[in-house]
């Protein structure tokens, strides 16, 4: 099908801005975008988007889906203390539960406008179903460009890890695993809708060797690595206990660095690792609100931006960010730099750019998605912007520095996937999906 939408404000990204406008839509992907009315073409759809703004679909760079089921608890925690609260609780997960918290939570990405998502899933406990086909059948239901991350942890408790022995692997069948998922799931296709990527958990749950092991795997079989990095203090003080260097450095000193890898959080960086980064291409997934839920801190977005190091949002697991909304990660990381830095540290612009092509860049896809311009793929949202929302003049501001619009259409490779507000892809709704696995993880806890 032919789409053509027009009488928009067309917020293309990397390229001027357009007032009054028309994008072009012919199968999965965009054809034209131009000023004024769009050309007549036999049979298309015609969209009057008067009042509207239309951007490229919003990237999420970093999620765990399985928590939808687990929001609300641990309010006042830290991060370690949030995590060593809720291990024994995320054992209890099976395929049900991770297929219907994965259903809600990309159900809720889609309509904040979001058409592609990661997902970093490193709890497996053993003979609890296939949890890694149950989020990529949520994800083909809700149908958003997927990138799961084969996480994985190996240190548990009685090796000095937080989490409990029961929910760490063995590192030969984590790598056996990861490199049976890639081979199963991995699409390299211009227009893949779902790619892999090899993620260990993070410095205090993962051995050495499999940080190592687990490059190497991701180097030979060609996909990305992604794991947390630098989220807190504590994070700090770990590794220069446990490795007698900081996080950053010793990412470095792992070969984790370089363009085919992002980390997750980055809060506590150095002014080294900052200029590393930049040096490397190594990207970033910025998470405002989870960073604010857990006291964890503000990271360093507009020096990671002024170095040149890719940056994209991420909502992260909705355990810490209950109900975030990726549209409203672009007003909280603004107002999260301006808070520290002031008002120039960040522009709404930019904002949109880290919801966007930052996001498509962390994930290698930025020749494909994250921006609108002829042959990329027609992934994009048309917000509203008039109402209520016409005070303020320019529409870019209005997404940015206010509430988030309404939702009028959201395309993924040009397939209508919210219309009016509404997901129009899935046969359930994936709110009760949702709270399905809620009562089925915590039973009547509350």
């Amino acid at each position: 099908m032919t789409i053509v939408i027009e009488h928009a404000h067309i917020a293309p990204v990397g390229a001027p801005e357009i007032e009054d406008g028309h994008v072009v839509v012919e199968g999965d992907r965009i054809a034209a975008v131009g000023a004024g009315p769009a050309p007549a073409i036999d049979g298309a759809r015609r969209i009057d988007a008067t009042g509207r703004l239309v951007t490229p679909g919003l990237v999420n760079t970093h999620h765990h889906l399985y928590q939808w089921a687990t929001q609300g608890l641990h309010q006042d925690a830290t991060l370690f203390e949030w995590l060593t609260g809720l291990y024994d609780t995320w054992a209890g997960i099976d395929a049900e539960v991770v297929h219907d918290a994965a259903l809600a939570g990309l159900g809720w990405l889609a309509l904040s406008g979001c058409t592609t998502s990661t997902d970093h899933h490193y709890v497996f406990p053993k003979g609890r179903g296939d949890l890694f086909e149950a989020e990529v059948r949520a994800a083909r239901e809700v149908h958003v460009r997927f990138h799961p991350c084969r996480g994985s942890m190996d240190r548990g408790r009685s090796d000095g890890g937080l989490p409990p022995d029961e929910v760490v692997e063995d590192r030969e069948e984590i790598l056996a695993a990861t490199e049976e998922t890639i081979d199963a799931y991995h699409d390299a296709s211009f227009s893949s809708m779902l790619r892999v990527a090899v993620a260990p958990c993070s410095p205090f749950s993962v051995s050495e060797e499999l940080m190592t092991g687990a490059a190497a795997l991701a180097r030979r079989k060609s996909v990305r690595l992604h794991t947390h990095l630098a989220e807190t203090i504590d994070e700090e003080e770990h590794c220069r206990e446990q490795f007698g260097c900081t996080p950053g450095e010793y990412m470095d000193k792992l070969g984790w660095l370089g363009s085919d890898v992002w980390f997750a959080h980055c809060v506590h960086l150095h002014d080294a690792d900052v200029r590393r980064f930049a040096a490397t291409g190594t990207g970033t997934a910025h998470c405002p609100s989870s960073n604010g839920r857990l006291g964890a801190g503000i990271a360093r977005v507009s020096d990671l931006l002024a170095a040149g190091a890719p940056v994209g949002l991420g909502v992260d697991g909705a355990a810490s960010s209950e109900l975030t909304s990726l549209a409203g990660e672009m007003h909280q990381a603004l107002l999260f730099q301006r808070a520290v830095r002031g008002p120039a540290a960040l522009n709404a612009r930019q904002a949109l750019e880290l919801g966007t092509i930052g996001g498509a860049t962390c994930l290698g896809r930025q020749d494909e998605i994250g921006t609108l311009e002829p042959g990329k793929l027609a992934d994009l949202a048309i917000w509203r912007v008039d109402g209520y929302r016409a005070a303020v003049e320019d529409p870019v501001c209005a997404l940015v520095f206010g509430p988030v619009p309404p939702l009028d259409l959201l395309l993924v490779g040009g397939r209508t996937v919210v219309e009016g507000g509404e997901l129009r892809t899935t046969s359930e709704d994936p709110a009760r999906a949702g709270e399905r696995a809620r009562r089925r993880l915590l039973g009547g806890r509350s």
